[in-house]
């Protein structure tokens, strides 16, 4: 895991660049009814948009936060490495999979008197997929 405030800003700029495609590909391919080679070319219109909240609320929200959660749970003193890296993780995806849902949401739905509804089936949705993408390609 990083250590320094640089080092913190390049991991965060590694794995939003990896799990942003990810996700831009598993919810245009939900809204365009499966993946096909229309998602690919559709994902271009978002990609940045999402990279440019992802990277931004990693930085300044998430990434000081999930730390601060994981320390509440782990003792950085005593536990081995992969379980801090774990439960930093952890914490991450639980802050970060509903804050980017919201973005995907007023993107791809608007905000309209379903959003709420939208917005809660897609954190369902997404939180499987946004914790084993963390846990298994980070």
């Amino acid at each position: 895991m990083p250590t320094t405030k640089f080092q913190k800003v390049v991991f965060a700029f590694l794995t939003v660049v990896i799990t942003v495609h990810l996700f831009v590909f598993y919810n245009l391919s939900i809204e365009m009814g499966g993946m096909s080679n229309h998602v690919f070319m559709a994902s271009h219109k978002v990609v940045l948009i999402e990279f440019a909240f992802a990277f931004l609320l990693e930085i300044f929200i998430a990434g000081p936060l999930s730390e601060k959660l994981a320390f509440r749970v782990v003792n950085p003193r005593e536990a081995k490495p992969y379980v801090i890296t774990t439960a930093i993780i952890c914490a991450t995806v639980g802050l970060m999979c509903p804050m980017m849902t919201f973005v995907a949401t007023i993107m791809y739905n608007g905000i309209t008197i379903e959003f709420l509804a939208q917005w809660m089936q897609k954190i369902v949705i997404n939180f499987p997929f946004a914790f084993f993408t963390q846990l298994f390609f980070i």
